[in-house]
């Protein structure tokens, strides 16, 4: 093979090999405004049905951890009870 097709060969594998890396390197500055962390929370209006509540009605919540049992193995979960009063 002669100097020339060499030169050529290495020229198109660098090429090649650049415009695989293109979107790898793009990739970080197409993403920048969706950071899950800047986006607005989602609102929840909690409405009691089963009794009517006076004005001054509160919602009081206990929360705790618990061991939760799977196949991946034990993890330790968020668990909340809610009441109104």
């Amino acid at each position: 093979m002669s100097i020339h097709r060499r030169l050529i060969a290495v020229v198109l594998a660098a090429g090649f090999a650049v415009s695989m890396a293109m979107p790898v390197l793009a990739a970080p500055d197409q993403d920048g405004g969706r950071d899950l962390s800047a986006q607005r929370r989602t609102r929840i209006t909690i409405y009691p049905l089963n009794r009517p509540l006076g004005p001054n009605a509160q919602r009081r919540c206990q929360a705790w951890l618990e061991k939760e049992y799977r196949v991946s193995g034990t993890v330790i979960v968020p668990r909340e009870r809610c009441w109104w009063e």
